[in-house]
Protein backbone atom coordinates (compact mmCIF):
# COMPACT_ATOMS: atom_id res chain seq x y z
CA UNK A 1 0.00 0.00 0.00
CA UNK A 2 1.38 3.40 -0.90
CA UNK A 3 2.38 5.77 1.87
CA UNK A 4 2.80 8.91 -0.27
CA UNK A 5 -0.77 9.79 -1.31
CA UNK A 6 -1.37 11.74 1.89
CA UNK A 7 1.99 13.52 1.96
CA UNK A 8 2.18 17.29 1.36
CA UNK A 9 3.82 18.69 -1.77
CA UNK A 10 6.91 19.87 0.12
CA UNK A 11 7.59 16.37 1.41
CA UNK A 12 7.17 14.87 -2.04
CA UNK A 13 9.56 17.44 -3.51
CA UNK A 14 12.16 16.59 -0.87
CA UNK A 15 11.68 12.90 -1.60
CA UNK A 16 12.21 13.49 -5.32
CA UNK A 17 15.32 15.63 -4.70
CA UNK A 18 16.85 12.83 -2.66
CA UNK A 19 16.11 10.31 -5.40
CA UNK A 20 17.64 12.57 -8.06
CA UNK A 21 20.75 13.02 -5.93
CA UNK A 22 21.18 9.24 -5.97
CA UNK A 23 20.31 8.68 -9.63
CA UNK A 24 22.11 11.53 -11.38
CA UNK A 25 25.66 12.82 -11.11
CA UNK A 26 28.66 13.98 -13.08
CA UNK A 27 29.28 12.09 -16.30
CA UNK A 28 33.03 11.84 -15.81
CA UNK A 29 33.71 13.61 -19.09
CA UNK A 30 36.42 16.26 -19.05
CA UNK A 31 35.65 19.95 -19.53
CA UNK A 32 37.00 19.72 -23.09
CA UNK A 33 34.72 16.79 -23.84
CA UNK A 34 31.66 18.47 -22.34
CA UNK A 35 32.37 21.61 -24.35
CA UNK A 36 32.75 19.66 -27.60
CA UNK A 37 29.49 17.84 -26.91
CA UNK A 38 27.78 21.16 -26.13
CA UNK A 39 28.88 22.53 -29.50
CA UNK A 40 27.45 19.51 -31.30
CA UNK A 41 24.23 19.48 -29.23
CA UNK A 42 23.60 23.16 -29.88
CA UNK A 43 24.34 22.74 -33.58
CA UNK A 44 21.59 20.11 -33.68
CA UNK A 45 19.28 22.43 -31.71
CA UNK A 46 19.49 25.15 -34.35
CA UNK A 47 22.13 27.38 -32.79
CA UNK A 48 24.38 27.24 -35.82
CA UNK A 49 24.83 30.60 -37.54
CA UNK A 50 27.87 30.06 -39.72
CA UNK A 51 30.93 31.07 -37.71
CA UNK A 52 29.00 33.40 -35.38
CA UNK A 53 28.77 32.67 -31.68
CA UNK A 54 31.17 31.41 -29.06
CA UNK A 55 31.07 28.75 -26.38
CA UNK A 56 33.65 28.87 -23.59
CA UNK A 57 34.36 27.11 -20.32
CA UNK A 58 36.80 27.89 -17.54
CA UNK A 59 39.96 25.81 -17.69
CA UNK A 60 42.06 24.51 -14.83
CA UNK A 61 44.31 27.57 -14.43
CA UNK A 62 42.73 30.85 -13.24
CA UNK A 63 42.23 33.37 -16.03
CA UNK A 64 42.15 30.73 -18.77
CA UNK A 65 39.32 29.07 -20.67
CA UNK A 66 38.60 26.70 -23.51
CA UNK A 67 36.90 27.86 -26.69
CA UNK A 68 36.47 26.86 -30.31
CA UNK A 69 38.87 27.89 -33.07
CA UNK A 70 37.73 30.69 -35.35
CA UNK A 71 36.94 29.21 -38.73
CA UNK A 72 35.28 26.04 -37.43
CA UNK A 73 31.53 25.56 -37.16
CA UNK A 74 29.89 24.04 -34.09
CA UNK A 75 29.47 20.79 -36.01
CA UNK A 76 33.25 20.56 -36.50
CA UNK A 77 34.31 20.97 -32.88
CA UNK A 78 36.09 18.08 -31.19
CA UNK A 79 37.76 17.79 -27.83
CA UNK A 80 41.12 17.94 -29.62
CA UNK A 81 40.65 21.08 -31.73
CA UNK A 82 39.46 23.29 -28.88
CA UNK A 83 41.81 26.12 -27.91
CA UNK A 84 43.08 27.05 -24.47
CA UNK A 85 43.30 30.85 -24.22
CA UNK A 86 43.93 33.51 -21.59
CA UNK A 87 41.88 36.63 -20.89
CA UNK A 88 43.69 38.46 -23.70
CA UNK A 89 42.64 35.68 -26.12
CA UNK A 90 46.25 34.58 -26.56
CA UNK A 91 46.39 30.90 -27.48
CA UNK A 92 48.15 28.85 -24.82
CA UNK A 93 47.43 25.47 -26.35
CA UNK A 94 46.07 24.54 -29.76
CA UNK A 95 46.30 25.74 -33.32
CA UNK A 96 44.60 28.79 -34.81
CA UNK A 97 42.99 31.82 -33.20
CA UNK A 98 40.03 32.47 -30.95
CA UNK A 99 37.10 34.55 -32.13
CA UNK A 100 37.95 38.21 -31.27
CA UNK A 101 34.35 38.59 -30.06
CA UNK A 102 35.24 36.29 -27.15
CA UNK A 103 36.57 39.38 -25.35
CA UNK A 104 33.29 39.99 -23.53
CA UNK A 105 33.50 36.47 -22.08
CA UNK A 106 36.60 37.57 -20.17
CA UNK A 107 34.61 40.43 -18.69
CA UNK A 108 31.79 38.12 -17.58
CA UNK A 109 34.20 35.62 -16.03
CA UNK A 110 35.90 38.40 -14.09
CA UNK A 111 32.60 39.82 -12.86
CA UNK A 112 31.01 36.44 -12.07
CA UNK A 113 33.20 33.92 -10.21
CA UNK A 114 30.17 31.60 -10.11
CA UNK A 115 30.09 31.26 -13.91
CA UNK A 116 31.92 28.23 -15.33
CA UNK A 117 30.60 28.21 -18.90
CA UNK A 118 29.31 30.85 -21.32
CA UNK A 119 27.21 30.19 -24.41
CA UNK A 120 26.67 33.00 -26.90
CA UNK A 121 24.80 32.10 -30.08
CA UNK A 122 22.38 33.59 -32.61
CA UNK A 123 19.70 30.88 -33.02
CA UNK A 124 16.83 31.67 -35.38
CA UNK A 125 14.01 32.39 -32.94
CA UNK A 126 16.19 34.23 -30.41
CA UNK A 127 17.56 36.39 -33.23
CA UNK A 128 14.03 37.06 -34.54
CA UNK A 129 12.80 38.04 -31.07
CA UNK A 130 15.84 40.29 -30.61
CA UNK A 131 14.75 42.26 -33.69
CA UNK A 132 11.55 43.29 -31.91
CA UNK A 133 13.45 44.89 -29.02
CA UNK A 134 11.31 43.11 -26.42
CA UNK A 135 12.49 41.10 -23.40
CA UNK A 136 12.06 37.35 -23.11
CA UNK A 137 8.71 36.49 -21.53
CA UNK A 138 8.58 33.29 -19.50
CA UNK A 139 4.96 32.17 -19.33
CA UNK A 140 5.06 28.38 -19.63
CA UNK A 141 6.16 25.71 -17.16
CA UNK A 142 8.95 24.18 -19.24
CA UNK A 143 10.64 27.58 -19.44
CA UNK A 144 10.64 28.15 -15.68
CA UNK A 145 14.44 27.86 -15.27
CA UNK A 146 14.63 31.22 -17.05
CA UNK A 147 11.91 32.90 -14.97
CA UNK A 148 13.25 36.22 -13.63
CA UNK A 149 16.68 34.94 -14.63
CA UNK A 150 17.00 36.43 -18.12
CA UNK A 151 18.13 40.05 -18.40
CA UNK A 152 17.59 42.27 -21.44
CA UNK A 153 19.94 44.65 -23.23
CA UNK A 154 17.71 46.93 -25.35
CA UNK A 155 20.49 48.95 -26.99
CA UNK A 156 22.78 47.13 -29.40
CA UNK A 157 26.39 48.16 -28.60
CA UNK A 158 27.78 46.92 -31.91
CA UNK A 159 30.18 44.10 -32.71
CA UNK A 160 31.47 42.85 -29.32
CA UNK A 161 35.21 42.93 -30.02
CA UNK A 162 36.06 45.86 -27.74
CA UNK A 163 36.26 46.27 -24.00
CA UNK A 164 33.32 48.69 -24.13
CA UNK A 165 31.01 45.84 -25.17
CA UNK A 166 32.47 43.67 -22.43
CA UNK A 167 31.61 46.28 -19.81
CA UNK A 168 28.12 46.83 -21.21
CA UNK A 169 27.15 43.18 -21.59
CA UNK A 170 28.57 42.02 -18.25
CA UNK A 171 26.87 44.92 -16.44
CA UNK A 172 23.52 44.27 -18.14
CA UNK A 173 23.74 40.53 -17.34
CA UNK A 174 24.22 41.29 -13.64
CA UNK A 175 23.56 38.21 -11.54
CA UNK A 176 21.20 36.56 -14.05
CA UNK A 177 21.72 33.24 -15.79
CA UNK A 178 20.99 34.64 -19.25
CA UNK A 179 20.48 37.81 -21.24
CA UNK A 180 18.68 38.60 -24.48
CA UNK A 181 20.68 41.05 -26.61
CA UNK A 182 18.55 43.27 -28.86
CA UNK A 183 19.41 42.97 -32.56
CA UNK A 184 21.94 40.28 -31.70
CA UNK A 185 21.33 37.01 -29.87
CA UNK A 186 21.63 35.68 -26.35
CA UNK A 187 24.21 34.90 -23.68
CA UNK A 188 23.88 32.13 -21.12
CA UNK A 189 26.16 32.21 -18.08
CA UNK A 190 26.05 28.79 -16.45
CA UNK A 191 27.37 27.47 -13.17
CA UNK A 192 28.51 24.43 -15.15
CA UNK A 193 28.82 23.31 -18.75
CA UNK A 194 25.76 21.15 -18.18
CA UNK A 195 23.68 24.07 -16.97
CA UNK A 196 24.84 26.39 -19.76
CA UNK A 197 24.01 23.82 -22.43
CA UNK A 198 20.57 23.13 -20.93
CA UNK A 199 19.66 26.81 -20.66
CA UNK A 200 20.91 27.56 -24.18
CA UNK A 201 18.63 24.86 -25.59
CA UNK A 202 15.80 26.24 -23.48
CA UNK A 203 16.16 29.92 -24.42
CA UNK A 204 15.74 29.15 -28.13
CA UNK A 205 12.57 27.17 -27.38
CA UNK A 206 11.38 30.02 -25.17
CA UNK A 207 11.86 32.55 -27.98
CA UNK A 208 10.01 30.31 -30.44
CA UNK A 209 7.07 29.90 -28.07
CA UNK A 210 6.98 33.63 -27.36
CA UNK A 211 6.88 34.53 -31.04
CA UNK A 212 4.08 32.01 -31.63
CA UNK A 213 2.09 33.25 -28.64
CA UNK A 214 2.55 36.92 -29.60
CA UNK A 215 1.25 36.15 -33.08
CA UNK A 216 -1.86 34.49 -31.63
CA UNK A 217 -2.77 36.98 -28.92
CA UNK A 218 -1.67 38.51 -25.62
CA UNK A 219 0.65 36.48 -23.41
CA UNK A 220 -0.82 35.92 -19.95
CA UNK A 221 1.67 36.10 -17.07
CA UNK A 222 2.47 33.29 -14.70
CA UNK A 223 1.80 33.53 -10.98
CA UNK A 224 5.03 34.90 -9.53
CA UNK A 225 4.93 32.55 -6.55
CA UNK A 226 4.38 29.43 -8.63
CA UNK A 227 6.86 30.52 -11.30
CA UNK A 228 9.58 31.00 -8.69
CA UNK A 229 8.76 27.61 -7.20
CA UNK A 230 9.09 26.03 -10.65
CA UNK A 231 12.34 27.94 -11.31
CA UNK A 232 13.94 26.64 -8.13
CA UNK A 233 12.61 23.13 -8.72
CA UNK A 234 13.91 22.83 -12.28
CA UNK A 235 17.17 24.81 -12.10
CA UNK A 236 19.30 22.45 -10.03
CA UNK A 237 22.67 20.81 -10.74
CA UNK A 238 21.14 17.33 -10.82
CA UNK A 239 18.51 18.32 -13.39
CA UNK A 240 21.15 20.06 -15.50
CA UNK A 241 23.27 16.91 -15.38
CA UNK A 242 20.32 14.77 -16.44
CA UNK A 243 19.42 17.18 -19.27
CA UNK A 244 22.99 17.33 -20.48
CA UNK A 245 23.41 13.57 -20.40
CA UNK A 246 20.45 13.26 -22.76
CA UNK A 247 21.72 15.98 -25.11
CA UNK A 248 25.19 14.42 -25.06
CA UNK A 249 23.91 10.92 -25.87
CA UNK A 250 21.91 12.28 -28.78
CA UNK A 251 24.88 14.32 -30.01
CA UNK A 252 27.20 11.32 -29.84
CA UNK A 253 24.83 9.20 -31.89
CA UNK A 254 24.84 11.87 -34.58
CA UNK A 255 28.44 13.03 -34.21
CA UNK A 256 30.64 10.21 -32.88
CA UNK A 257 33.75 12.12 -34.01
CA UNK A 258 33.25 14.77 -31.30
CA UNK A 259 35.20 12.67 -28.81
CA UNK A 260 38.53 11.09 -29.55
CA UNK A 261 38.50 8.03 -27.34
CA UNK A 262 36.23 5.15 -28.32
CA UNK A 263 35.60 4.44 -24.63
CA UNK A 264 34.27 7.97 -24.14
CA UNK A 265 31.88 7.58 -27.07
CA UNK A 266 29.93 4.88 -25.23
CA UNK A 267 26.57 6.11 -23.97
CA UNK A 268 26.69 7.18 -20.35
Amino acid sequence: MTDTLDQPKAALMDRARSAMAEQFGDSGWSTRQKLALTCRALFDAGHDSGLAGQITARAEEPGTYYTQRLGLGFDEITEDNLLLVNEDLEVLDGTGMANPANRFHSWIYRARPDVRCIVHTHPFHVAALSMLEVPLVVSQMDLAPLYDDCAFLPDWPGVPVGNEEGRIISAALGDKKAILLAHHGHVVAGASVEEACSLAVLIERAAALQLAAMAAGTIAPLSDRLAREAHDWTLTPRRSQANFAYYARRALRRHPDALTSAADRIDR
